[in-house]
C-alpha cells in the first residue's frame, strides 16, 4: 500500500512539474505573439527586452529614421560647441530639414504598418508650429530665428520628448526566402517540443502496455489533447493542454468548468436529439400505415415481417383479464357505498316525479318507509349486479360466454374495420394525427428547458452520492449489532 501511495506522489510530482513547464512554454508563446504589437510598450518600459529579442523576430533599425535621429544627436553636439547662430549649425539645420521632407515622402513606417505613427509626428509638428503643411512646420521648426525665438533648450526638449520616441519606434524587420517575415522563434520553442514528443511517446508506450489491444494510434490519441503542444503552428491551443494537465496536476480546479462546459455540449444536443428520436419513431410509424402493415394486422395475415412473439401469450388477453380481476375483486367492494348512494339517489328522484308518490308523502310514516325502500332497493341492485359479475368471471360456463361475447364483439368490429372505406379512413386520420403531432407536440419537447432538465439530472445524481455515503456508513454499525 505505501509503494502504490509513493508511486502515486512520484506521479503527480512529475504530472506537476509537466504542467509548469507547459504553462511556461505558453507563457512565452502568447509574449511572442504580442512582442511585434506590443514592441512600443517595450520600448519605452523594459528596452533590454528589445535589445535580446529583436534579433530573433529579425528587427533592425530603420537606417532612414536611425540617420535621421544620428543628425539630430550630431546639431545637439554643433550647438554645445559653436552656439545656435554659427554657420555649422545652419549647415546641420538645412540638412535636417532635407531629411525631415524625405521622410514625410518616402513614409519609411509604412513597411512595418506603422504609418499611423508618421501621422501623429506630423500631428504634433503641426500643433507645435501652427501650420497646416507639416513639410513647412518641420522647416519652420528646424531654422535659427525660430529656434533662437522660442529658445534652443525648450524646443529640443520637446523634440525629444514628443517627436524622438515616435521615431525610434520604426524599425525595418528582414524578409526571408519564403517571402515571410523572420521569425526565430521556433529556436526557443524547439526544445519545449522535444520534450513534450519524449514524454508523449513514453506515456503511449505504458498505455500500450495497460492495454495491449490498443494500436499506436489509439495510444497516441488517449491523450490527444498533447498533440497542440507538438505543432508548430495555431500556438495559441496549446491553452488546452496546459489546462488539462494543470487540472491533472491538482494545481487548479476545473471541476466547475468541466460541468459548465458538458452542459453546454448537452444542451446544445438535447434539443436537436429529440427531435430527431421523436420525428424518426413516427415516421416509421407512418410509413407502416402508407404500407398497408395495419391492413395486414387487421386481416391477422402473415407479412414480410411478422409479429413475434417471445412468450407464447397474448398480453392484450392477459392484461384485460388482470383488469376485470382487479375490478371485481378489488376496486368494486371499495366503491359499492358510492354506486348506492348513487342508485338510491336516482330511485328517490323517480318516486318524487309520481304524482300518486308525491300525494302519499303527507300521511304519516311514508316518508321514513320512502327513504328504507330506496335504500334497500340500492343495496338490493348493486348486490346483484356485483354477483352477476363475480359468477360470470368464477363461473367457468359464465366466463366462457364473456369470453364469447368479447370474441364475437372483436370479430364483429374488425370485419367492419377491414371495410375498404373504413379502414382507408382510418388509415387516413392515423396519417394526419401522427403529423400533428409532429408539428405540435414534438416543438414543444424541442422548446423544453434543456438546462432545467440537466439540473434536475444533476441533482438526482447529488442524491445518489449522498444516499450511497449514507448507506456505506451504515454498514459497520449493523454488523456490529
Amino acid at each position: 500500500m505505501k509503494d502504490i501511495k509513493s508511486s502515486k506522489r512520484r506521479n503527480l510530482w512529475f504530472e506537476g512539474f509537466m504542467a509548469i513547464t507547459a504553462t511556461v512554454n505558453l507563457g512565452l508563446v502568447l509574449f511572442d505573439l504580442s512582442y511585434v504589437p506590443w514592441r512600443d510598450f517595450y520600448l519605452r518600459k523594459l528596452p533590454e527586452i528589445i535589445k535580446i529579442y529583436d534579433p530573433i523576430k529579425g528587427i533592425e533599425a530603420h537606417q532612414d529614421t536611425k540617420s535621421y535621429l544620428e543628425k539630430v544627436d550630431a546639431l545637439e553636439k554643433q550647438v554645445n560647441q559653436t552656439g545656435l547662430q554659427s554657420p555649422q549649425v545652419n549647415s546641420r539645420l538645412e540638412e535636417i530639414r532635407r531629411l525631415s521632407s524625405e521622410m514625410i515622402d518616402s513614409n519609411p513606417f509604412a513597411g512595418v504598418n506603422k504609418s499611423g505613427t508618421l501621422e501623429k509626428i506630423k500631428n504634433r509638428m503641426r500643433d507645435r508650429i501652427g501650420k497646416e503643411s507639416a513639410k513647412q512646420s518641420f522647416a519652420t521648426f528646424w531654422s535659427q530665428p525660430y529656434l533662437t525665438q522660442n529658445g534652443w533648450d525648450q524646443e529640443n526638449n520637446f523634440f525629444n520628448q514628443r517627436i524622438r520616441p515616435l521615431i525610434a519606434s520604426n524599425y525595418y524587420r528582414q524578409i526571408g526566402e519564403s517571402g515571410e517575415f523572420v521569425d526565430d522563434f521556433w529556436m526557443i520553442d524547439l526544445p519545449f517540443v522535444i520534450l513534450f514528443g519524449i514524454e508523449l511517446l513514453g506515456h503511449t508506450f505504458l498505455i500500450r502496455r495497460e492495454h495491449p489491444g490498443f494500436s499506436w494510434l489509439e495510444a497516441v490519441l488517449w491523450r490527444w489533447y498533447d498533440l497542440f503542444l507538438l505543432l508548430p503552428f495555431w500556438r495559441t491551443l496549446r491553452i488546452i493542454p496546459v489546462l488539462v494537465r494543470l487540472d491533472q496536476a491538482q494545481l487548479l480546479n476545473l471541476h466547475s468548468v468541466r460541468k459548465q462546459v458538458n452542459q453546454g455540449i448537452v444542451a446544445n444536443f438535447a434539443e436537436e436529439l429529440t427531435e430527431i428520436v421523436v420525428v424518426r419513431v413516427i415516421n416509421q410509424v407512418q410509413g407502416s400505415i402508407q404500407q398497408g402493415e395495419l391492413t395486414r394486422w387487421l386481416s391477422q395475415q402473415e407479412n414480410l415481417r411478422p409479429y413475434i412473439d417471445i412468450n407464447n401469450v397474448n398480453e392484450v388477453e392477459a392484461i384485460a383479464g388482470l383488469l376485470v380481476k382487479t375490478i371485481v375483486y378489488q376496486v368494486l367492494p371499495e366503491i359499492q357505498p358510492a354506486i348506492v348512494a348513487i342508485l338510491r339517489h336516482n330511485i328517490e328522484t323517480v318516486f318524487h316525479q309520481v304524482s300518486v308518490y308525491r300525494n302519499l308523502q303527507n300521511l304519516p310514516g311514508v316518508g321514513h318507509a320512502q327513504t328504507q325502500l330506496s335504500e334497500q332497493l340500492a343495496t338490493q341492485i348493486t348486490t346483484n349486479l356485483y354477483k352477476t359479475l363475480l359468477s360470470a368471471v368464477e363461473d367457468p360456463v359464465g366466463a366462457k360466454l364473456t369470453s364469447q361475447l368479447v370474441q364475437s364483439f372483436s370479430d364483429a368490429l374488425g370485419s367492419q374495420i377491414k371495410e375498404k372505406h373504413v379502414l382507408s379512413e382510418i388509415q387516413s386520420l392515423l396519417f394526419d394525427f401522427l403529423e400533428e403531432i409532429k408539428l405540435n407536440y414534438v416543438q414543444r419537447l424541442s422548446q423544453e428547458d434543456i438546462d432545467q432538465i440537466i439540473e434536475q439530472t444533476r441533482q438526482l445524481r447529488t442524491q445518489r452520492s449522498v444516499l450511497a455515503v449514507v448507506d456505506k456508513s451504515t454498514v459497520p454499525k449493523i454488523r456490529q449489532g
